[in-house]
């Protein structure tokens, strides 16, 4: 139920969310296991207001200097959770509703991206342009789920969740994607647990896509955290061949083997490495037709999901990062075989973190070339810019993410 007491409970995790020093998924997880008794749509509301306050923080800042002020989200809640006056009748806080439909009035031309992520992306697109992707970046993010056709199809799966009443459609680009049009909670829903669907932005799907592994072929996810991807690998693989799942985070290995028993996928191996140069990885040089590398990366196209990300990065994070990605391209590339294939993708916008470290591996490797990434998914609604793949919020409704198809030729 929403009432004063949450407004204020809700007040006192803003508060600790602008400090930034925790997550916002764990801060909520916290929120959450001390107020077990809270409703699914009320745990919702919560979220979205935390989550709509950092996609909209420069914004509300024109509105309030103070962000954790109840009015302030009696705005979210009228103007971008859209809730009905009588969701709200137990609140009874004064002058609650004093900002609504400020935000829809405030300065449109003021950008939520920091400026240090704006100076980077002025050199390759217009401001008209960026303006769009901020723009895209700021709305919420439909959930996205892969069918796994080694268990079910997506006909049977869009007549079940049409059964269930849960609103959805097919994605525009993946064959393998439905979106879902509102709120529900899957987790518990039979189609999730028997391992028929997966959650997975359509922008991964197509990456796996773009790697094209076959039928007995060996496959390395370089970079497999939770393995998402190294399961549409399996599946686009029936099955067969092997698929070797190397993280150097235990943790993360281990939020995979639930998703990989529910998949009924037998041919991958997750591996624990130390280093990109581990001994595992030195021993399959030469060796594997496929590696996929999804690099760490900045996430700045997942902003949709994740707002908080473009106060936690900043440039010198970036240039960190482009050297740990470099560093790991250059590690991977050395387990293909001739006539091998390797994607390089991440979840951002930067071309500092895209295009620069592609150009920049090329130049020091003259045994690979970049294949048009056109040439292989023959996608019309596409297009392929310099034979990349390039998702764009605004334009694609998928996250902002980046792929490159690199072949060993010598």
């Amino acid at each position: 139920m929403l009432n004063d007491r949450l407004v204020r409970d809700i007040q006192q995790l803003i508060g600790e969310v602008l400090l930034f020093k925790q997550p916002v998924d764990r801060l909520l997880s916290q929120f959450f296991r001390e107020r077990k008794r809270l409703e699914n749509k009320v745990r919702y509301v919560v979220a979205e207001t935390v989550y709509s306050l950092l996609r909209n923080y420069h914004k509300l800042k024109l509105i309030s200097d103070k962000l954790d002020d109840y009015r302030i989200i009696g705005l979210l809640w009228s103007d971008v959770l859209k809730l009905e006056v009588q969701d709200c009748s137990n609140i009874s806080l004064e002058n609650f509703f004093q900002f609504k439909d400020q935000l829809t009035s405030s300065n449109t031309s003021l950008l939520e991206l920091p400026e240090w992520v704006t100076s980077m992306l002025t050199p390759y697109y217009s401001l008209e342009e960026i303006t769009a992707i901020d723009g895209g970046l700021a709305v919420q993010a439909e959930l996205t789920l892969r069918v796994n056709t080694a268990k079910t199809t997506v006909e049977n799966v869009m007549q079940q969740l049409a059964k269930d009443e849960i609103k959805a459609s097919r994605t525009k680009f993946s064959p393998f994607g439905i979106k879902i049009h509102h709120k529900v909670f899957l987790v518990h829903h039979q189609l999730f647990s028997s391992g028929g669907i997966e959650v997975q932005d359509e922008a991964s799907q197509l990456a796996a896509m773009l790697l094209t592994p076959n039928r007995h072929e060996m496959v390395v996810d370089f970079c497999a955290g939770a393995g998402g991807k190294t399961l549409i690998l399996g599946m686009l693989m029936r099955n067969s061949g092997r698929i070797y799942a190397f993280d150097i985070n235990q943790k993360r290995l281990d939020k995979f083997l639930p998703r990989l028993a529910r998949s009924g996928l037998s041919n991958v191996y997750p591996q624990l490495i130390s280093k990109e140069n581990d001994t595992k990885v030195k021993r399959l040089y030469g060796k594997i037709d496929r590696v996929l590398v999804d690099a760490p990366c900045s996430g700045l196209g997942t902003l949709r999901r994740s707002p908080e990300l473009k106060f936690r990065q900043n440039a010198q994070t970036v240039s960190e990062l482009n050297c740990k990605q470099l560093s790991i391209l250059t590690a991977a590339s050395k387990l293909l075989k001739v006539g091998g294939r390797l994607v390089y993708a991440t979840c951002s916008i930067l071309p500092a973190e895209n295009q620069q470290i592609v150009a920049k591996f090329l130049e020091q490797n003259s045994n690979f070339r970049l294949v048009n990434a056109a040439e292989v998914l023959n996608i019309p609604q596409l297009s392929f810019p310099d034979g990349y793949l390039l998702l764009l919020p605004h334009l694609h409704d998928t996250d902002g993410f980046f792929a490159a198809l690199i072949e060993r030729v010598e």
